[in-house]
């Protein structure tokens, strides 16, 4: 009698293997989340900081005299730079918001299913924000360091080296944040269609 009773407690107290396999997959699902989601807040602050503090001036001869003035190049001076340090703020704000929820979730597990599922909508409608941001950012950095002969923009890069070092990085640094962005997306599809029964 007492080893019929021993064996029934081992059953109970011994989860099948089956269970406990997903369990930690869906633990390292969410550990994976708080790290990405962390990284798209740093991307997304570091982008912002680093434009905001581009600024360099320069004492340019005025055509025909000998005296010089002050022209300065500043982030604000171009609505495409506006645009990107508005839209890498919001995705740093949602990425300090979103890792906090993530962080929770992972602590608790199970809370907050509705939210998370609302998360995938809105990581694909900041990937697209912030990828056209990238590309707005982008090309007008690629105007200032190339010019355009056909229309006649001259270069400001070979004037404004650390100007356009500063908007480079914040570029990059933001191409990184859509990269994160593109990821999370995907392993949000990927834990959603583990959900749904076969």
């Amino acid at each position: 009698m007492a080893t019929t009773y021993t064996s029934e407690t081992e059953k109970v107290a011994a989860p099948p293997p089956e269970t406990r396999a997903p369990a930690k997959k869906a633990h390292k699902f969410a550990l994976v989340e708080v790290v990405l989601r962390f990284l798209l807040f740093a991307s997304g602050l570091v982008a912002v900081l680093v434009m905001v503090t581009s600024k360099q001036t320069k004492y340019l001869p005025l055509p025909g005299t000998t005296y010089k003035i002050p022209r300065s190049a500043v982030f604000d001076h171009s609505p495409a730079f506006v645009y990107f340090v508005a839209a890498l703020s919001v995705a740093g704000f949602y990425g300090l918001i979103t890792t906090l929820f993530s962080f929770y979730a992972l602590i608790k597990p199970g809370c907050c299913p509705k939210v998370f599922s609302h998360f995938v909508i809105f990581d694909v409608l900041l990937l697209g924000i912030v990828a056209s941001a990238t590309g707005s950012g982008g090309a007008v950095a690629y105007i200032g360091l190339k010019g355009n002969k056909y229309v006649y923009w001259g270069k400001i890069c070979h004037m404004y080296g650390d100007f356009c070092k500063h908007v480079g990085a914040s570029i990059a640094v933001s191409l990184f944040g859509s990269v994160i962005l593109v990821l999370l997306v995907l392993l949000a599809i990927h834990s959603l269609s583990k959900r749904i029964p076969k």
